[in-house]
C-alpha cells in the first residue's frame, strides 16, 4: 500500500520544482493540472462531452481553455456543467495512476487541495511555502499575468498562512538546497513511518 502525500501551495510558491525534488526521491507524481491537460487535449476524454455541451469550445479538435474562460464569463452557470463533465473524469485519471503507480510514495500534485477537500483522501499534506515577496517577484518574472491578475488569483486560494497551518510538513522553498534537504527530511519520516511533523 503506497502512501498518500498531497502537495499544494498557492501560485508561485515553488510547487513545481517542489514536485520535481519529490520525483528525484523516487516518489511518483500525479499532477492535476497535466491530467485536466490530457482531458482536453486532441483525442481528451473531456473533448466529446465538452463538444457536445459547447461547441464553440472545441479549437483543432481540443477543448480551449480560453474559449471556456469566455464561455463561463457570458454565462456563469456553464462553470457547474463544465465541472459535472471534469471532476468525474480528472477522478478517473486519479483512481488509474493509483492502480498502476509503483513508488512507495505516490504524489498528488493539487493546486486547490484544501479548497476541494482532495486534502481528506490523504494520509498527509506537504504545503510548499515561500516570503510574500518572493512569491509575488515570482509570479511577475514569469510574464504571463500582471500584478492584478496575480493578485485576483492570490485572491482566490486560501491564504498561505492557513495552508501551512492545516498542514502535516511545509518546504519553504528560499533556495533550491534548503528545499532539496527539507524534501529528503520528510520523506524519511516518511518512509519511517512517522507521518505526522
Amino acid at each position: 500500500m503506497s502512501f498518500k502525500l498531497g502537495l499544494t501551495g498557492s501560485i508561485g510558491m515553488g510547487k513545481s520544482t517542489t514536485a520535481q525534488l519529490l520525483a528525484d526521491e523516487g516518489c511518483a507524481i500525479w499532477d492535476a493540472d497535466a491530467a485536466v491537460h490530457r482531458l482536453y487535449s486532441s483525442g481528451g476524454k473531456a473533448v466529446a462531452p465538452m463538444q457536445a455541451l459547447f461547441p464553440q469550445a472545441i479549437v483543432d479538435g481540443a477543448v480551449s481553455r480560453d474559449q471556456l474562460k469566455q464561455i463561463i464569463q457570458s454565462d456563469p452557470a456553464a462553470l457547474k456543467q463544465i465541472e459535472a463533465i471534469v471532476h468525474p473524469l480528472v477522478a478517473e485519471d486519479r483512481a488509474e495512476f493509483i492502480a498502476t503507480a509503483d513508488a512507495d510514495i505516490l504524489v498528488f500534485d493539487v493546486p486547490l487541495l484544501f479548497e476541494t477537500g482532495g486534502n481528506q483522501s490523504m494520509d498527509a499534506v506537504l504545503v510548499v511555502s515561500a516570503p510574500e515577496d518572493v512569491q509575488r517577484e515570482r509570479v511577475l518574472a514569469r510574464g504571463t499575468m500582471t500584478e492584478a491578475q496575480f493578485l485576483a488569483i492570490k485572491a482566490k486560494q486560501m491564504p498561505d498562512a492557513e495552508k501551512r497551518k492545516r498542514a502535516d510538513f511545509v518546504v519553504i522553498t528560499d533556495t533550491l538546497e534548503n528545499a532539496r534537504a527539507q524534501v529528503q527530511d520528510i520523506l524519511e519520516q516518511i518512509r519511517k513511518g512517522q507521518t505526522i511533523a
